[in-house]
Formats: C-alpha cells, sequence, structure tokens
C-alpha cells in the first residue's frame, strides 16, 4: 500500500448536497425476476428497498443536482475547480465533469473525472486537497455520482439486488486544522492483481466474484481504517461515527466488530438507498445529519473499497452546516448555482 504525501495546508468541509432519484424499486420486484425471498435479499445485502433512474436521467444529472446543492449548502460562493467521481460516465469522452461545470454556470474553471470505484470519493478528496495546498484553488466542488443499476444483468443474483442510484457532492475550502470540518490524512491503497474480481467490460454487464470482493473489502477496510485514524492520532475509542462505503451490511458489521466500534455509532443507509457505489458515503453522512444520529463535534471516520481493487480512508469532526437536498435538474438550485 502506498499512502500519498498528506498536505500541511488543510481542506476543511464547508457545505454538501445530495441528490437522489424517485423511481423506489423494491425487494418484491427484484425478487420477482430471481426467484428469490424478499427475506433471503434483505439478509445477505441489508437492502430493503433502492432508488434507482429512468432512462431519461444520465450520471451528469445527478452530479449537477447534487453539485448545486452542495454549493448551496457551502454559502454559494465560487469554486475554482470541479472533480467527479465516478464510475459511469455519461460516454467515454470528454470527461463528465466539464458539462456538469457548465451547467453550474462554472465553465472555465479546472473539471475533470476521477475514477477509482466506489473509493473514488476519497481519492477525490486527495486531489481536492492537492488543489488547495498548492494555491491552485480556495475552494473546490467534488461530486459523487454513480447510476450503477444500469450496468448490471437483472437476471444475475450476485449483482442485481444490489445496486441504487444517487449523488452526492462536498466542497472543501482552505481553512485551519483545529477547525471542525478539517480532512485528516487520507490513506489510499490499490492492487490491480485482482482487478477481474469485480469488473465491467466494455459493452457487457457487471461481472462479480462476491465471496473474494466480501473477503477483500473486510480486510482492506479494516486496514486502512486503523492507519487512517492512526496518522489522525486517533484510537478506534476516539470514532464518534463510522462510515463505511455501503456495499453490503454484514461487511459494514464485521467491519466495525474488528475495529471495536461499536454498532451504535455505525451510520447505514444502505437499507433504503442500496448500494450507491461512490455516493455512499457523502449520502449516509447526509441522511444522518438530516435525521439527528450525526451531530456537531462527532468525530467521524470515513472508508471506502471498490473495483480495481481500490481503498481509502480517512477522519474528520463534523461542523455545523446544512446539508441541502437537492434532485436531477433541480432548476432553482441550478439557477441558485449560477
Amino acid at each position: 500500500m502506498t499512502r500519498l504525501a498528506q498536505f500541511a495546508v488543510p481542506a476543511v468541509l464547508c457545505g454538501v448536497g445530495t441528490a437522489l432519484p424517485d423511481l423506489a424499486v423494491s425487494n418484491e420486484e427484484i425478487g420477482k425476476h430471481l426467484g428469490l425471498s424478499e427475506g433471503w435479499i434483505t439478509q445477505r445485502t441489508g437492502i430493503s428497498s433502492r432508488l434507482r433512474c429512468g432512462t431519461n436521467t444520465s450520471t451528469a444529472d445527478l452530479a449537477v443536482g447534487a453539485g448545486a446543492a452542495a454549493l448551496e449548502s457551502s454559502g454559494g460562493r465560487p469554486v475554482e475547480a470541479v472533480i467527479v467521481a465516478t464510475a459511469t460516465p455519461d460516454r467515454l469522452m470528454p470527461a463528465t465533469a466539464p458539462t456538469v461545470a457548465a451547467r453550474l454556470g462554472l465553465a472555465g474553471i479546472a473539471a475533470f473525472d476521477v475514477a477509482a470505484a466506489c473509493t473514488g470519493l476519497l481519492y477525490a478528496l486527495q486531489v481536492a486537497k492537492g488543489f488547495i495546498c498548492t494555491g491552485s484553488a480556495q475552494r473546490v466542488l467534488v461530486i459523487a455520482a454513480d447510476r450503477l443499476s444500469h450496468t448490471t444483468d437483472p437476471s444475475d443474483p450476485a449483482t442485481a439486488p444490489l445496486f441504487g442510484d444517487g449523488a452526492a457532492a462536498v466542497v472543501l475550502r482552505r481553512g485551519r486544522a483545529d477547525e471542525p470540518g478539517a480532512l485528516g490524512p487520507i490513506v489510499l491503497g490499490a492492487d490491480g492483481q485482482h482487478a477481474d474480481a469485480l469488473v465491467i467490460p466494455h459493452g457487457q454487464f457487471m461481472r462479480m466474484r462476491g465471496k473474494e470482493i466480501f473477503q477483500h473489502a473486510i480486510t482492506r477496510l479494516v486496514e486502512v481504517s486503523e492507519q487512517a485514524a492512526s496518522a489522525a492520532g486517533w484510537s478506534s475509542r476516539d470514532v464518534d461515527r463510522l462510515v463505511s462505503h455501503q456495499a453490503n451490511a454484514r461487511i459494514t458489521t464485521a467491519v466495525a466488530q474488528r475495529l471495536g466500534v461499536d454498532r451504535h455509532h455505525v451510520l447505514e443507509s444502505i437499507q433504503e438507498l442500496g448500494n450507491t457505489s461512490v455516493a455512499s458515503i457523502p449520502l449516509t453522512l447526509a441522511r444522518a445529519a438530516a435525521g439527528g444520529e450525526l451531530r456537531e463535534g462527532h468525530r467521524i471516520l470515513l472508508a471506502a473499497f471498490g473495483a480495481g481493487l481500490t481503498w481509502g480512508a480517512t477522519t474528520l469532526v463534523w461542523p455545523n452546516l446544512e446539508c441541502v437536498a437537492g434532485h436531477p435538474n433541480t432548476p432553482d438550485l441550478v439557477e441558485a448555482a449560477r
């Protein structure tokens, strides 16, 4: 594992926004296609339902809705870069981010995609920290958006029940290390020797070796979480809230147990949203903040694992901010962001 160099100038979380589609898909509906019971799906995955995009909603639509909401949450001040983390770009070229930036009225600034599957948010946050550290930007908009439900074979019981669609975005600003919202050291890793364990070949559906991914996910999430907590000077006792990528509820439970984090301190959104891929961590944060499970001053450990294989983790203390819930193509939020 390689830990990227940590930056002396802190990046501080100052805005969070979300965008979710309207189409709810139940376990009953999924199970009918697969010959599985609702209870079996819930028991194996922790998922009861998921939200999915229709064919007319793109990844860019999701990203624009979440980006506009995050900009409003942060006070509407300008940003100097837009980074879109996604595993489902709308096309191979050009990247999704320039289109999203233009639709948000941000044409002319740096805009590009980051592809690290479900770990993409952590990778994008590290890149955003680099912009802020070097003085290239005072504020950066990081958007995590995926519609992986459209990459799965409806007849595949290993992947068809898992994925929901959605997006969430954060705004980072230059700040101080001792203020709430300052990101701790970000630890990242990858191992391409196992790339074929979870893959979407060109023009084909997703293929996943579930048992293999399950074991790798637990091992790497525990490992990287311990490293990020140690780099921040924390122990497991210091963690008020654990937010792991929402891949499978059994993975999250196993990771929390091995880290020694109380199960009541684990935040989840997988039951209602399914596996929302790269967007799952910020979506979980936003929902927990809205529901009162996450409050100002809580010490949070964030950890993700995804195809590649990739993994990453970081820490922060939750700041006093209002998360804004957007929607794909929300006209008023997009207009306000311009």
